[in-house]
């Protein structure tokens, strides 16, 4: 089932004994234990029957306890466990001993009147215990995976969609690529912008560039189009720019975007079928004609020694390797002359 399903069927009151919510990706497992909390249970019920509990300051006895707990005026209880991949799941769930024994006796025949939620996240629940094998068969297991790089426009159109209104793909592939894939960062952001448009509004590049706080002309992407056009003039300017104001443009974040743009150029070269390059490269289909423009103003040879030159400045801006005071900014301007010449 997918979070949304999940959640249609929580409002819906049909309810599973026992959640395993896990994953790498904490969005939608924090977006389902939201929307337990604040659905399952009434305002008068919650203060006696809804106990959440911290992986770090508690253990699988005290889960137990509050799980065989009776609901009181009320049809069910509610007991989540948050950050429960800090749990000391192995001794007391696994093995033979008294309280594995227990523990997985409970997750075998849950109590019908209590909701168990687990929140396992920032990685997957080992898959072979008895415990996995017990909560997928008497309960519900959802797994988070994090999305793609190629596949995060999609996920903010459907996002905007939700919200009831419409974004342009070029505007929602510019917001993926900007704000990379922290779900959670990339909705505080969308709510922002659509704060205070109407819902006919279409939002675009420039709603987006103005609302976002990345300037429409020089900003990383349009930096990478110049280069991409080795259009000298453009990149001197957008450098200057970003010399004049480090802090919008700082040159960790540069640089990390120029190895990741540089890396996927070479990647784009050794393509058998150039069909597939969005997926390969993990990038919006939007920016494939900027890489296939980039690969023809870029031999094989060159953007590897444009890597070299990267691994280089990236160390004379952390103070290794680098003559005197030299500004983050003079170090870019320098670096540029490099790439383009």
């Amino acid at each position: 089932m997918s979070a949304s399903e999940i959640i249609k069927d929580i409002k819906a009151r049909k309810f599973k004994p026992v959640y395993l919510l896990h994953g790498e990706e904490p969005y939608y497992i924090d977006k389902i234990v939201q929307y337990m909390e604040n659905h399952v249970l009434n305002d008068m019920e919650r203060g006696f029957n809804q106990t959440v509990l911290y992986g770090k300051d508690t253990d699988m006895a005290t889960v137990m306890n509050a799980a065989k707990r009776y609901p009181m005026m009320s049809d069910y209880q509610l007991v989540v466990v948050k950050e429960a991949q800090d749990l000391k799941w192995a001794k007391e769930t696994e093995g033979s001993s008294k309280e594995a024994g227990f523990v997985l006796s409970y997750f075998e025949k849950p109590l019908p009147t209590t909701i168990l939620v687990l929140a396992y996240k920032y990685g997957t629940f080992d898959k072979r215990k008895k415990i996995y094998k017990a909560i997928d068969k008497s309960g519900l297991v959802f797994q988070s995976d994090p999305v793609r790089d190629y596949k995060l426009a999609g996920w903010i159109e459907d996002l905007v969609k939700e919200k009831g209104y419409k974004i342009a793909p070029q505007a929602s592939a510019l917001m993926g690529e900007y704000l990379g894939t922290d779900l959670s960062k990339i909705e505080n952001e969308v709510d922002k912008l659509i704060l205070n448009i109407a819902k006919e509004t279409v939002i675009d590049t420039d709603l987006v560039q103005k609302n976002i706080g990345i300037s429409k002309e020089y900003n990383v992407f349009e930096l990478q189009k110049a280069l991409a056009m080795r259009d000298v003039l453009k990149c001197n300017q957008i450098v200057n720019y970003f010399a004049d104001n480090p802090k919008a443009n700082p040159m960790v974040m540069v640089m990390a975007n120029l190895n990741s743009y540089f890396s996927k150029i070479l990647k784009y070269h050794y393509l058998k079928n150039k069909g597939d390059a969005a997926k390969e490269l993990g990038v919006n289909p939007f920016f494939v004609k900027d890489y296939e423009a980039a690969a023809r103003s870029y031999s094989i040879g060159h953007v590897f020694n444009i890597i070299s030159l990267l691994r280089e400045y990236d160390l004379k801006s952390k103070g290794v390797d680098s003559t005197g005071n030299v500004t983050d900014g003079e170090l870019l301007k320098e670096l540029m002359f490099r790439i383009l010449h």
